[in-house]
């Protein structure tokens, strides 16, 4: 079985996508407390470092892969400088700098085939790091392509755009095809929509609620906030798909009258029959998104936003706090389009492995690949300090 590494794992969405596509997964690192505790709960044989990507070392990453040989480094570095959602303020993060991490230890590790995933503000505004990411992995051997796709082509009921970076080591990775299409197309499946991921589900109930009856536990995180009446007089009034301006004035906020013309997509509802507005950290805040229930007066649930970044309807949120819980869902690689992007690096592979470096455990054929390598010993998770 191919061997991967999953660098700022999050609550471990592409390690689901990477195990989906058939790559067992050797470490993980990653450093926020709940999304550690998350990825460790649903991947417990998984060799997990709560520690600074900056103190990781590839020597170690190397040494845990039976002969070293490390097939596919997969990360989502922090986005948050990049993404249109903050730039209208123009203000310098410091996390922007760990995409040069993720460079280190691939010049640290050199693994055969190479998956990243941002943003497109990283080709935008982060265009110099990205350039200055492709040059140091390119004057390795690295081959490399850049894209932007849309993840609803990917059957994921969301509209996201991701950027992705794949690359192998002497060796094209060519991006995935869609299987899915916004038009009617024959050959393509029809976008997932709203109602393929939420219908059927039982109404959930208000944290606070939950924490009242001491049903918390059982709720599997099918949970909403507690919202105002204010608010639910908004969305009574908001037409699914549609923008805040059918919401009357006088039930705007003050920021929202008159003229206003900036984010229109926010205090709405989604629609059934179309994809779900991209999920982020404010998923169960009404004023953070068109994340209104298409047709009850509350948002969606902690469990719906999971369900539209395709997560398994049993994964674990390993927290009590749904600021945390919205984070590390708003914050995951969508698992279905994470598998398509993983299936590609398998396939670059399974075809070039005979072009693998010469410290590969030894030479094979794409069809010795999947049955020779032994599967990796079983660690239990933990913390590295």
């Amino acid at each position: 079985m191919p061997f991967a590494i999953d660098l700022f794992a999050g609550g471990g969405a592409l390690s689901v996508g990477l195990k989906r596509a058939g790559f067992s997964i050797l470490a993980a690192v990653e450093i926020e407390q709940h999304a550690f505790a998350t990825y460790t709960a649903n991947h417990p044989e998984v060799k997990a470092y709560k520690q600074d990507i900056r103190t990781i070392n590839g020597r170690d990453l190397r040494a845990l892969v039976p002969g070293g040989a490390i097939d596919l480094l997969a990360g989502c570095p922090p986005c948050q400088g990049f993404t249109s959602l903050t730039s209208k303020y123009r203000r310098y993060d410091s996390r922007n700098n760990l995409i040069r991490e993720m460079a280190r230890l691939v010049e640290e590790t050199k693994p055969k085939t190479v998956m990243m995933e941002n943003v497109p503000g990283l080709a935008g505004r982060g265009r110099s790091l990205l350039k200055e990411f492709q040059d140091r992995i390119e004057q390795l051997g690295y081959e490399v392509d850049v894209d932007i796709l849309q993840v609803a082509d990917y059957g994921v009921p969301q509209n996201r755009r991701r950027l992705v970076l794949l690359a192998g080591l002497g060796f094209q990775v060519p991006m995935p095809r869609p299987t899915h299409s916004k038009n009617k197309n024959e050959a393509l499946a029809p976008w997932r929509t709203v109602r393929d991921a939420l219908s059927g589900l039982t109404e959930p109930i208000t944290l606070t609620e939950a924490k009242e009856r001491s049903v918390f536990e059982r709720s599997n995180w099918h949970l909403t906030r507690s919202i105002s009446e204010k608010n639910k007089l908004r969305l009574i009034h908001a037409k699914p798909g549609a923008t805040w301006t059918a919401i009357p004035e006088d039930l705007r906020p003050e920021c929202h009258k008159r003229g206003y013309a900036g984010f229109r997509n926010v205090y709405g509802r989604m629609s059934w029959d179309e994809v779900a507005p991209t999920i982020t950290g404010g998923c169960t805040t009404l004023s953070k998104g068109r994340f209104g229930h298409p047709d009850m007066d509350r948002t969606i649930s902690v469990r719906e936003a999971a369900l539209l970044q395709t997560l398994p309807p049993d994964y674990k949120i390993d927290t009590r706090y749904i600021e945390y819980a919205c984070n590390i869902i708003g914050n995951a690689l969508p698992c279905d389009f994470a598998e398509a992007v993983a299936k590609k690096c398998l396939e670059a592979l399974l075809t070039n492995v005979q072009s693998r470096p010469k410290d590969c455990v030894k030479n094979v054929t794409a069809k010795e690949l999947s049955t020779t390598l032994p599967d990796p010993p079983y660690q239990e998770a933990g913390t590295t300090q």
